[in-house]
């Protein structure tokens, strides 16, 4: 028996926590210390807080891997959630391993937008592009993160002669196309924007840089 309450506590899942990215949550743990845990096979459960029962999620019932996606069982995203997991070894089960607490509204990273750059010879015109949830209107199109999120673009221009680092905010609002003008001919000039959330004060990281040589 001891031995058996010795490989319960080794394979027991470690570090259970949610990851989100506009609203594709996944649930993510690490194998018990134990050298034989790699070769144990995980169950997940999750409820709504203050919920007395826990449901199975059955994709994630007696798998190998150390991820499960609980992306549309997380879809209320006002809700708190849980989410527990337990490990299972040559007929052992270890004790649950439970996650924090999970608030995708309050919890899920935005992030970037679609950045595309046109230009004329003095000018650049930046279209943007909010991020997509994974949840679907009835027409079957994704609902765009701005649906979720009062959100504003920033766009800062990089002009390449300057210091790399040196990013000019030039537009902050919720037009989706914008120009910058005024700019010199020549000169090589680079793009980025992010989403703001001024109510949670929380940006999204930087967009993948567009250059463009006017």
């Amino acid at each position: 028996v001891l031995e058996n309450q010795d490989l319960q506590d080794s394979i027991k899942p470690q570090k259970v926590e949610f990851h989100s990215l506009n609203f594709n949550t996944t649930l993510h743990w690490q194998p018990g210390w134990a050298r034989e845990a790699r070769d144990a096979l995980y169950f997940v459960q999750y409820k709504v807080y203050g919920q007395s029962t826990w449901q199975n999620k059955d994709e994630c019932w007696g798998i190998s891997g150390h991820v499960c996606d609980l992306t549309h069982e997380t879809s209320d995203i006002q809700e708190p959630y849980y989410s527990r997991v337990r490990a299972a070894l040559a007929g052992v089960y270890s004790n649950w391993s439970l996650s924090g607490r999970f608030t995708p509204w309050r919890e899920t990273v935005i992030g970037p937008p679609m950045v595309t750059v046109a230009h004329s010879n003095k000018s650049i015109t930046v279209k943007l592009q909010a991020p997509r949830s994974p949840y679907k209107r009835k027409r079957g199109s994704k609902i765009p993160m701005t649906s979720y999120y009062d959100l504003l673009y920033q766009v800062f221009i990089i002009n390449n002669l300057l210091d790399e680092q040196h990013r000019v905010l030039v537009y902050e609002g919720k037009d989706k196309v914008i120009e910058i003008q005024d700019l010199r001919p020549g000169v090589s000039y680079c793009i980025v924007a992010k989403m703001y959330m001024p109510m949670l004060d929380r940006s999204s990281a930087y967009s993948k840089r567009q250059c463009i040589l006017l």
